[in-house]
């Protein structure tokens, strides 16, 4: 199952620990949609969400994997499906021209005061680093806002996958 991820799981690292079986396939766009970090989150920072604008000028760039069906069901999971994250079939363009189609997480609880924690966003841009996404978009990620976690050990368990 081809499996679209625009947000944290761009990092192999992190997918692989809540899919073993994720296999790259390629770098893609999803036209008509935006990068927001407004998902509402169980620990009360923003996680990403491709946000559908209609827009043709807007795009979410984000990584194709490939996911086995048992995989898939560890990731809806770990994504919260059903609590805050749906899933929906999608058409994406590779950075190449091609059109491929594949499923997405897209939030349904939302809230556009929020921002993410640090650790969260350095997910996010460790795997748009690792997966060649443009550079215009790497530094439009790093241009975002985010908060320092009030929990140490939270933050801890989330970077130690870099070290």
């Amino acid at each position: 199952m081809l499996y679209f991820s625009y947000g944290s799981n761009m990092s192999t690292r992190r997918l692989r620990e809540r899919a073993p079986s994720a296999r790259f396939v390629a770098v893609a766009k999803l036209k008509k949609h935006e990068l927001r970090f407004h998902k509402v989150s169980k620990d009360g920072s923003g996680k990403c969400d491709a946000s559908e604008t209609g827009n043709n000028d807007h795009a979410v760039i984000g990584v194709v994997f490939d996911i086995s069906e048992t995989g898939k069901s560890e990731l809806d999971r770990w994504e919260g499906l059903g609590n805050g994250y749906e899933e929906k079939p999608i058409e994406l363009e590779t950075l190449n021209g091609k059109t491929m189609n594949a499923v997405t997480y897209y939030a349904t609880d939302i809230n556009s005061a929020l921002k993410p924690y640090s650790w969260y966003k350095n997910h996010v841009l460790s795997g748009a680093v690792e997966n060649g996404l443009p550079k215009n978009y790497i530094k439009m990620i790093m241009g975002v806002e985010s908060l320092t976690d009030p929990s140490s050990e939270r933050h801890e368990k989330e970077t130690v996958i870099y070290d």
